[in-house]
């Protein structure tokens, strides 16, 4: 079963209110992409995070592109009002050539170099599996789902990024 987000301070449920998220998530393997933006859907608001914007594309390859232009955008956002972390979300079958290893790669490299580049915590959960075996435990299994703790993630990690741009005591 799931583990639901622990019980939250006040402050800490206040900040998620205030929180900006995004989702950026594939349409491509829609059954098992849904189910994982559902999950982590329910893991915002859970956690009382009312922000969450959510964007669609085709495929995984167009998650980077999208990732990119709303980190930008929140970069040119007053003080404070930015993004506080992207979840990302899309699946990739293996097939008999070696076109789903290059995408994951591709998409992987990006993710990576945007989230160095606006220091914005993308949380990549564009999963390259073996089979749909693979998909349905991870994303439509009764144990855990991965849009869930995808969800989870941006959240500890929002925490994070805010306790690391405090000033020391």
């Amino acid at each position: 079963m799931l583990k639901p987000v622990k019980r939250q301070t006040a402050s800490a449920s206040r900040a998620n209110a205030e929180a900006r998220f995004a989702i950026v998530a594939s349409k491509y393997n829609s059954r098992y992409v849904d189910a994982m933006l559902r999950a982590a859907k329910t893991e915002f608001s859970r956690a009382g995070a009312r922000k969450v914007r959510v964007v669609r594309v085709p495929g995984a390859y167009e998650i980077p592109v999208v990732v990119n232009r709303l980190a930008r955008m929140a970069q040119e956002e007053p003080e404070g009002h930015g993004l506080s972390a992207v979840v990302c979300l899309g699946v990739i079958l293996r097939g008999e050539t070696t076109h789903a290893a290059h995408i994951g790669e591709a998409v992987s490299g990006a993710l990576m170099e945007i989230q160095l580049r606006y220091e914005i915590p993308i949380i990549h959960e564009v999963l390259l599996l073996e089979n749909e075996a693979q998909a349905k435990v991870r994303c439509l299994g009764q144990r855990h789902n991965r849009g869930a703790e995808a969800a989870q993630t941006a959240l500890a990690m929002f925490a994070v990024m805010r306790q690391v741009s405090e000033s020391p005591e």
